[in-house]
């Protein structure tokens, strides 16, 4: 009797080849072009060929790039030629790319033409580390990912149709991707995502949102971050077409929305926010718009419910190769500040400080596993500290109904002691986020000779305030939060900015944050 094979024994393009070649794969906004999925397989072949002809095959390949065609191209073909994507972050600088590039040994970057300069400086810092481009390269130093007998890009192409490159067999357990933390409270972590990650992600999503035959999710978020892949991975899973903007824009945007009949958008809370803001209104082919990345407020659900917007409020990690939780627009608006409940085959835990299961309810660290969670960290300490009986230890502190339902306060590494007592700061957010003249916050803790830390918060007014009422007094937050919040929660210290700080990925800086309290905070005692 032989061994059960796993599911897919190859990259999903040249599994679509075979199934609807003729369906549309991808459609990019830039160009105003769309191919089927025998011109993308073509395509990754194309790329494929140059990585083997390059050496780099098999290897853990470094990707500085934006969102783009070939972003995707790259990726499938490095599936295909069992070669593992390590994503880097453009927005980041030099200094941290190096590091990032010198701790997990990467001998190779694949850039593009706007970070080529970037590429070649992280290459000067770090030891052996070669720089190739999918566009023509602009400095000596960097070498074209192409084939030497064309000078045509990754992009175009190929007249024929016989594959160059055989596809490489998968395991469900390969490494397909690495990506790293955000690292809002420490270094950031360098996950490991494997081919079985990837796939049961896909699977659950698919289980909670449906998957229509005339879908096309739009991919306007970072590919270098797990909320601007998945849908590449998923789209070609599925074998409906991925449209692909390259970058965020919210007029753009709303047209594009528009002009494509797109059905499903991932974005964060500040993109909603900005599109709403710009007019936008959504039409009847959209089904949902997953959001995430950080917390939404209890004003930009009620935005979106009075615009008609299907947005379903999402929980998930970079380790869990995106979602973990997601709620319909209808369970938001009924259990606000849900983020729904947990996605088919993904099992949560909710538990004390012990590691013992807490009562719908109760307060506690929430504990994931399931096939979508990484096998662990490229650190081995790290994998050690996040991983215990129950699964993988997510930092987050939430609680969860007796229907399964979950909510996100806040990092337990940012739970705030003062003299004596817990403070999460998710619980003193929303507080200020339902002052009707509050359009975000930030809580942190700030050391205290007397009490050991001292809640303050960060605020920023309401930008659709008028100019002369757009002020808040730090005293009637206090007053509006006498009503809401135990004394000890209260914030000691208040500042009011334009907008919070945040890191590349767009979530909080909680550090920047303290920093800034330091600077403009007004003590309240």
């Amino acid at each position: 009797m032989t061994a059960p094979i796993d599911w897919p024994t190859r990259d999903p393009v040249a599994h679509r080849v075979g199934a609807t070649p003729q369906r549309t794969a991808l459609i990019d906004v830039a160009t105003e072009t769309d191919w089927t999925f025998r011109e993308y397989d073509r395509r990754v072949d194309r790329v494929a060929a140059a990585l083997a002809s390059a050496g780099l095959a098999g290897e853990r390949l470094g990707v500085l790039m934006d969102t783009r065609p070939a972003f995707a191209t790259l990726f499938f073909a490095a599936m295909r030629t069992g070669t593992t994507v390590v994503a880097l972050n453009v927005r980041e600088t030099t200094g941290e790319l190096a590091a990032k590039t010198s701790r997990i040994d990467l001998a190779d970057i694949v850039c593009e033409h706007k970070t080529e300069t970037a590429a070649l400086a992280v290459a000067s810092e770090a030891d052996s580390v070669d720089v190739y481009s999918v566009d023509d390269p602009q400095r000596d130093r960097t070498r074209a990912l192409a084939r030497p007998a064309t000078s045509a890009t990754l992009e175009s192409v190929p007249e024929r149709d016989a594959r160059s490159v055989e596809p490489a067999t998968l395991a469900r357990d390969e490494t397909q991707l690495i990506m790293f933390t955000s690292g809002t409270s420490g270094e950031p972590k360098a996950v490991q995502l494997t081919v079985g990650n990837l796939v049961a992600s896909a699977t659950a999503s698919a289980f909670r949102l449906g998957v229509a035959r005339d879908d096309r999710w739009l991919c306007c978020l970072p590919m270098y971050h797990m909320g601007g892949l998945a849908p590449v991975v998923r789209s070609a899973l599925y074998g409906t077409p991925v449209v692909i903007q390259r970058a965020f824009d919210p007029a753009a945007t709303a047209r594009v929305l528009e002009d494509y009949s797109i059905t499903g958008v991932s974005l964060v809370p500040t993109m909603c926010k900005r599109l709403l803001d710009a007019g936008w209104e959504p039409t009847d082919d959209l089904r949902f718009v997953l959001l995430g990345g950080a917390p939404a407020s209890s004003e930009l659900l009620e935005r979106c419910r009075e615009r008609d917007v299907p947005v379903c409020p999402t929980y998930g990690m970079t380790e869990t190769a995106s979602q973990i939780a997601t709620a319909f627009p209808e369970e938001g608006a009924a259990h606000e500040g849900t983020v729904g409940q947990p996605l088919m085959f993904t099992d949560v835990t909710v538990v004390d400080e012990t590691g013992a299961a807490v009562e719908a309810g109760e307060q506690g660290e929430l504990v994931v596993s399931g096939p979508t969670v990484t096998p662990g960290y490229l650190d081995d300490a790290h994998t050690d500290a996040a991983f215990g009986d129950r699964g993988l230890h997510t930092g987050d502190v939430g609680y969860r109904d007796a229907d399964g339902r979950l909510w996100i306060l806040n990092r337990r590494s940012d739970r705030i002691v003062t003299g004596g007592e817990n403070v999460d700061p998710g619980e003193v957010v929303a507080a200020l986020r339902d002052h009707p003249r509050v359009e975000d916050a930030a809580v942190v803790g700030l050391e205290d000779e007397e009490w050991g830390e001292r809640v303050a918060a960060l605020v920023v007014p309401d930008a659709d305030s008028s100019s002369a009422d757009s002020t808040i007094e730090p005293r009637a937050l206090l007053a509006h939060c006498d009503d809401h919040l135990a004394g000890f929660k209260q914030p000691k210290t208040v500042g009011i900015v334009d907008a919070l700080p945040r890191t590349a990925s767009g979530t909080v800086d909680r550090e920047a944050v303290r920093d800034r309290l330091l600077e403009v905070g007004i003590d309240m005692r």
